[in-house]
């Protein structure tokens, strides 16, 4: 799992947040909702260096916000060093996959970010069961994204598999087959909860 999310934590990372105004939404809610991401991205260790968002009818298909503005923050973001990117909406696998290209650096959405704080507070072992399955289950459609094993520790090019088997699914595989693991475990877990509760009574 480590090997697919760059936990926060580790290394303080130089955060841009990003949002979208539509016609719905007035400034100042959009202005709240990114001070909330903010306060998230900073509980799961980013220092946060700057934000900015667009008026929208509806997000774009390739990029949510429009592809002008997103190389606009691209280069705003080269200049301050930043890391991480955080968009305040979730993001489709094509859309994160063609920011990635755009920004040249990680981009995550509300949602991963909102995982990887319950992932580091998560104490109990059903707990962490429960978030590295609800982790894996959102990475699942988007592991073009990543190019690594989670076999290993830290991030970077993983070994590429056998012939005729592409690393994408040498991925999905291992994915697939940790969320059965990780399911069983939990029904495991629970039937344990389960019959201790009972012996208790």
């Amino acid at each position: 799992m480590k090997a697919l999310i760059d936990n926060f934590g580790k290394t303080s990372e130089r955060a841009f947040l990003i949002g979208a105004q539509f016609r719905s939404h007035s400034a100042w809610e959009i202005k709240d909702s990114l001070e909330e991401l903010a306060q998230l991205a900073t509980t799961a260790g980013a220092t946060i260096v700057g934000d900015g968002f667009q008026k929208l009818d509806s997000p774009h298909a390739g990029t949510f916000i429009g592809k002008g503005k997103a190389e606009d923050f691209a280069e705003q973001c080269k200049i301050d060093e930043v890391d991480t990117v955080i968009f305040d909406e979730e993001l489709s696998p094509g859309q994160a996959r063609n920011l990635e290209r755009i920004f040249g650096c990680k981009i995550l959405d509300r949602t991963s970010l909102i995982l990887d704080i319950f992932a580091q507070r998560a104490q109990t072992r059903e707990g962490k069961l429960q978030v590295e399955l609800a982790q894996l289950k959102y990475l699942f459609p988007r592991l073009t994204r990543f190019w690594t094993h989670l076999s290993r520790q830290k991030g970077g090019i993983g070994m590429r598999g056998g012939d005729g088997e592409s690393q994408l699914e040498v991925d999905r595989r291992k994915v697939s087959e940790r969320i059965q693991k990780l399911t069983e475990e939990l029904e495991q877990v629970r039937r344990q909860r389960l019959i201790q509760r009972s012996g208790r009574k």
